[in-house]
């Protein structure tokens, strides 16, 4: 969604880099190539107003003027300032001290509030909740028929005792505040610790659903009403959230449809000018397209500096421990890594989700996005056909791979022999490269690597030079096999970063916030 403002951002920081004093013509020009980014974007004008000129007087003060190198210090005060607007810190769920807690869903028709529904009760239970799902919205067609759906999908009960319309001749009937109502109670009864109540929206803002809205949280008294909004609308979101804040006083706000192709502007202005933090983000169509939103990781998006705790908070929760454990006694054990290996990983990896989606977070990826958006996701099917089209043995030993069997394999999955080739070519790197890994040596093609015991030279340090031989053939062989010796002794095979029993500290990688625990720190 924040592509094209990632862009002019980024390009506007580009101007920058080199320059080792800043004057106050180039800041003002920095500022005005942000406004301009940023109104461009959508982003409510008083919004940007007020963006720009703190970010022109911080810019214009004594922290840059001061700093070694002004140009990161501007992109670092964009960065807090985007984190600000977006609404500073995370925002969590509120759950009630007793009973179950009551989160209110509301929003305009065609938001996207029932299927949001469906994805908040999924999350919560993964969180190791008991959420139910109550159908409180009998206006639009199907809508309850289409709640049924979505929570059979997730998982979750459903709490539907009126079937509401199903066509648009039909008249309402039924009282949703009674039905909301009816639904605590419910949950109440069956020791449900999560209520999810959807209700009613428009095409537009009216008086009427305003009061039914307004009747339903006076009557179930929520601990959370979430104001769920397209991130596609633009300008009049802004509109939108003030006149839902005044009617209901929403606590918080979801953004659906963030992985449209919109300019973001509802994002940026929303937070800012309601004071009611974003707290969730729907990305996509799928039931676990939902995550927590973190003003800081979004703001680091925007800028292209990627969401790199966000890719790994995805790894944990979608890789297999056991098998990971299962492939680092086999690297330990320098056994060879096979086909099936190979697909093991594959699997893993589609378990993570889209990879651009994964992609896209890393820092720099604006950079290649032209090339992300053309990759095939149906790469992985094709892989993983080719690999399973061979038998067991050739599995395991893939040298044993001629003509006749590869144009089989091409048959069997359903491509031209030569993408069996590449395959075969880039498994034989990968297999030669996780076996100079296992024997402590440096990564096949980068000699010397830090880290593995590649025998390069050590920072600060220069290469020490060969000594020459002897021309006697004897003594330059029994030189070889002394020098051989002194490089065993001083780097053991598999000497973790070449130093035995050095103590490693993340700090010196640079690495992003809490990433260190998951290096055993």
């Amino acid at each position: 969604m924040f592509n094209s403002l990632s862009d002019r951002l980024t390009a506007t920081f580009k101007n920058l880099r080199g320059k080792g004093r800043l004057t106050e013509a180039d800041v003002d020009a920095t500022v005005r190539e942000i406004r301009r980014a940023l109104l461009d974007a959508d982003v409510a004008v008083p919004v940007v107003r007020e963006f720009a000129a703190r970010i022109r007087e911080r810019a214009l003060g004594a922290e840059v003027a001061a700093a070694l190198n002004p140009s990161q210090q501007i992109v670092k005060i964009v960065n807090e300032e985007l984190v600000e607007i977006l609404g500073g810190e995370t925002r969590r769920i509120r759950l009630a001290k007793t009973g179950p807690t009551i989160i209110m869903l509301a929003g305009l028709q065609g938001a996207g509030k029932t299927t949001l529904a469906g994805k908040l009760a999924k999350w919560l239970k993964a969180q190791g909740h008991s959420p139910m799902l109550v159908a409180c919205d009998l206006q639009r067609p199907n809508a309850v028929t289409q709640l049924q759906i979505v929570g059979q999908r997730a998982g979750v009960s459903v709490f539907a005792p009126h079937p509401g319309t199903t066509s648009e001749h039909d008249v309402p009937t039924g009282d949703p505040v009674a039905v909301a109502r009816a639904g605590v109670e419910e949950a109440r009864q069956k020791l449900h610790d999560v209520v999810i109540v959807d209700t009613a929206g428009r095409l537009g803002v009216d008086a009427e659903m305003m009061d039914q809205a307004r009747r339903i949280r006076q009557a179930i008294i929520p601990n959370e009403v979430l104001f769920v909004i397209d991130s596609m609308i633009g300008q009049d979101a802004v509109n939108t959230a003030v006149a839902f804040d005044e009617g209901v006083n929403f606590t918080g706000v979801v953004l659906s449809k963030l992985d449209g192709d919109a300019r973001g502007g509802a994002a940026l202005s929303v937070a800012s000018v309601t004071g009611k933090p974003v707290m969730f983000a729907s990305t996509g169509e799928n039931l676990d397209d939902f995550e927590l939103f973190h003003p800081d990781r979004m703001a680091s998006r925007i800028l292209d500096m990627g969401d790199v705790l966000t890719l790994i908070e995805q790894a944990e929760k979608a890789w297999d421990k056991e098998e990971a454990a299962r492939m680092a006694k086999k690297f330990a054990d320098q056994e060879d890594f096979t086909l099936d290996d190979f697909l093991a990983q594959m699997q893993q990896i589609r378990n993570m989700g889209s990879m651009k989606k994964m992609l896209m977070m890393m820092p720099g990826a604006q950079n290649i996005r032209q090339q992300l958006e053309q990759f095939d996701e149906r790469e992985i099917d094709r892989v993983e056909a080719i690999v399973r089209s061979m038998t067991p043995h050739e599995r395991v030993a893939p040298k044993i791979i001629n003509g006749s069997r590869r144009a089989r394999i091409a048959r069997g999955s359903g491509v031209h022999v030569s993408e069996v080739n590449g395959l075969l070519e880039r498994f034989a790197q990968a297999q030669k490269m996780m076996k100079k890994l296992a024997q402590g040596g440096g990564m096949p093609g980068m000699p010397g690597m830090p880290g593995l015991g590649g025998g390069g030279a050590r920072k600060g340090k220069s290469a020490p030079k060969k000594k020459a031989r002897s021309g006697n053939p004897a003594k330059a062989a029994q030189e070889l096999r002394d020098a051989e010796n002194r490089r065993s002794k001083s780097v053991p095979s598999g000497a973790a970063f070449g130093q035995p029993g050095a103590d490693f500290d993340p700090s010196q990688l640079n690495l992003p916030k809490g990433f260190d625990k998951f290096l055993g720190k």
